[in-house]
């Protein structure tokens, strides 16, 4: 392989690890939440950098199968979560 290929190839490895990193770092708390809305249940996991975040984006992809349209997805992401727990990584 010529020098310039090598070059090229580790720093694009080398910008994705920063990116990888970066991205994975800033997740520092992992949430896990159940909402119950229109009769049906659903829980979800997210992390977020800290447990409001985690939370709140938990509460949000659980209501996401369970809520249609965007009146019931607001009204949903607005129910308490059930059984919230969150936990540092």
């Amino acid at each position: 392989m010529k020098r310039s290929t090598l070059i090229t190839i580790a720093l694009i490895a080398g910008f994705a690890a920063i990116l990888a990193y970066n991205t994975l770092s800033a997740q520092a708390v992992e949430c896990s939440a159940c909402v119950s809305f229109n009769g049906t249940e659903n829980c979800a996991k997210a992390s977020g950098k800290d447990s409001t975040e985690a939370l709140r984006t938990a509460v949000s992809t659980a209501c996401g199968p369970i809520a249609s349209g965007m009146d019931q997805s607001i009204r949903c992401a607005g129910m308490p979560p059930l059984r919230p727990h969150c936990t540092t990584r």
